[in-house]
């Protein structure tokens, strides 16, 4: 059965003079500022689509692989992954790269990497920005 998970913005404005509100909606965990000096300067409080694209990316690479570990007989006991999305205004998201440190009982880190690796291409987020080169870094703690 499939899932549907919902977001929205309001934007008021010009796109660099206006300036909105994105609300996750499926969990109701709150509605957060934005805006294109958010997205192209410094945050300053406020998110912006990488942001989020990174938020949706570290936590879906850190569920695939935590499966990927455990359906290999080598469950992990910590995972710690981090994502960072470029964002160049007038060219758009030009990489991610993802960072991961893991505590996993019984692993080699060649097979720590393989099994990142896996994660990565496997991920459905990944797959969703398959167009965005996606870097990885991963090591064991």
């Amino acid at each position: 059965m499939a899932t549907t998970r919902n977001a929205s913005t309001h934007w008021e404005g010009t796109l660099f003079e206006g300036a909105g509100k994105v609300t996750l909606e499926s969990s109701g965990i709150g509605t957060y500022d934005v805006s294109w000096a958010s997205r192209a300067e410094d945050a300053n409080g406020r998110t912006s689509p990488e942001e989020l694209i990174a938020a949706a990316h570290s936590s879906c690479f850190s569920m695939a692989l935590s499966n990927g570990l455990a359906k290999a007989g080598t469950p992990a006991t910590s995972l710690d992954t981090s994502a960072a999305v470029d964002f160049v205004p007038g060219t758009g998201i030009t990489e991610i790269r993802l960072s991961v440190t893991g505590v996993v009982e019984g692993i080699s880190e060649d097979d720590f990497v393989a099994a990142a690796t896996a994660a990565k291409e496997g991920c459905p987020v990944s797959q969703a920005l398959a167009a965005v080169p996606i870097k990885l870094e991963a090591s064991l703690a």
